[in-house]
């Protein structure tokens, strides 16, 4: 049996990020991860891939409609899909290469293989070959999340996949039904619309991007439209059938829609089976996270849980923040906190979609009084020169002490310019002071700016 300070169980953003915050504070430390890459389901499968296609589907779609009014003019335009999955299966191993470069330059120990809980302090690695046992006085529970099946529906890979498969296309679908709405499923499609594919939409609720500001999901609605997005809400799949050619989507109520694949988008689930919970008499609520308290403790004394495993959202950077809460409390005695309120979640389609805080509907929800200014990017000159004026900036703010509640942005850069509304809500500020702020001219956070202007009722340039 090894002997460490703390095991970690997961090498994603949360444990990797746990376990070199750990290490740097002194602790001996094991991280147990049964992929042999590690960075978990962001850095393999999920947020770096995506995001590297979303980057090259854009400049593909720029270079065929959005550069002549540049004077730029670059004639016939082709898509080599197999260079683009080779840069973003470079970009990945580069990550991922990373991640192991720092567990070596932090003397992090890795065990490939499942972990499984056996208790407080002792876990058991169930490798390829054999089985180690590892003991430690504190253990950490950071295994994610995967994704969640979609009842009456099937996925086997080919015709009905997973954003794993989406992102692994070997050629452009000439139509790709996307089941989900939210985060995933838009900017996938956002990515094979860009390449070629009739992209449709299929969404249960009455809205798109459940969460997000209704006012600011309604304005992107409007804009992915004009980018040939089909989007129907309302609709509920009942099933899928899988044809020669292609699949039909069930809905209740109407007629099939025919395509040629199927993606299901619709969210992420705990990853908390297969670690011995239920053994080792670790709590989990009815969806399967794992309940903590706010030192992120379990009811096992010395065994935690973070990142997707717990309540709060299901981002990488959440999951980043309370591994190091974790590690510093566990090393130094420190009071972890993370204030999930000022969490930032970005959409990572064209425009951006970024927002923090409170969402209009929930302050009306609560009854709190709010004052709200808006400022469109049409009015930004930076935003001109670039060619990119669709969406706002929308900034909530107290009623009555100014202080900033909340705020949402759909546009060029949204999720660069989030950061600085994150930095003011953690200290406080009002829209006063982000209105007093000097902003560089000419810049897109200068939208910022004129929209705490507007809560006032004086934006300069509308």
């Amino acid at each position: 049996m090894r002997d460490f300070d703390l095991i970690i169980i997961g090498a994603g953003p949360g444990g990797y990020v746990c376990a070199i915050r750990a290490a740097q504070l002194g602790l001996a430390v094991a991280c147990v991860e049964q992929e042999s890459d590690l960075g978990g389901t962001c850095v393999r499968v999920g947020c770096i891939p995506s995001k590297a296609l979303l980057e090259s589907s854009e400049r593909f779609a720029m270079a065929g409609h959005a550069l002549e009014e540049h004077g730029v003019i670059v004639g016939t335009v082709e898509l080599d899909l197999n260079t683009m999955m080779e840069r973003k299966s470079a970009v990945v191993k580069s990550n991922t290469d990373g991640v192991a470069y720092l567990f070596k330059k932090h003397g992090i120990e890795r065990f490939e293989g499942r972990g499984e809980l056996k208790g407080t302090g002792h876990v058991i690695v169930h490798g390829a070959d054999a089985e180690q046992e590892l003991r430690a006085e504190h253990v950490v529970l950071a295994t994610g999340s995967r994704v969640a099946p979609l009842r009456g529906v099937e996925t086997d890979g080919e015709r009905v996949v997973t954003s794993t498969e989406a992102l692994a296309f070997d050629a452009v679908p000439e139509s790709l039904v996307v089941i989900g709405a939210g985060v995933i499923g838009l900017e996938l499609g956002s990515v094979w619309a860009r390449l070629g594919a009739k992209v449709t939409v299929l969404e249960y609720l009455d809205r798109i991007l459940p969460g997000v500001d209704d006012e600011i999901a309604k304005e992107s609605r409007k804009i992915f439209a004009k980018q040939g997005l089909d989007i129907r809400t309302g609709v509920r799949v009942t099933g899928v059938k899988v044809t020669k050619k292609g699949a039909t989507v069930e809905v209740e109520g109407g007629d099939g829609v025919e395509t040629e694949c199927v993606l299901v988008a619709t969210g992420r689930i705990p990853n908390s089976e297969g670690l011995g919970l239920e053994a080792a008499g670790v709590e989990t609520d009815a969806g399967g996270r794992v309940v903590v308290d706010r030192r992120f403790t379990t009811n096992l004394e010395r065994v935690y849980a973070i990142g997707d495993l717990i309540h709060g959202p299901m981002l990488a950077h959440k999951a980043e923040e309370d591994g190091v809460a974790v590690a510093e409390m566990i090393a130094t005695g420190a009071q972890p906190h993370v204030e999930y309120l000022h969490v930032p979640t970005v959409v990572y389609t064209e425009p951006e979609i970024a927002s923090v805080g409170h969402t209009e509907e929930a302050l009306k929800e609560n009854g709190t009084p709010y004052r709200k200014g808006t400022f469109p990017f049409q009015a930004n000159g930076r935003a001109r020169a670039l060619g990119l004026t669709a969406g706002k900036v929308k900034i909530l703010a107290h009623e009555e002490t100014d202080r900033v509640l909340g705020v949402h942005i759909v546009g060029a850069r949204a999720g660069d310019l989030i950061a600085e509304c994150v930095a003011a809500m953690a200290f406080g500020a009002s829209s006063e002071d982000i209105a007093r702020v000097v902003h560089a001219h000419p810049t897109l956070a200068e939208a910022v700016k004129e929209a705490a202007l507007a809560v006032d009722g004086r934006a300069l340039h509308i």
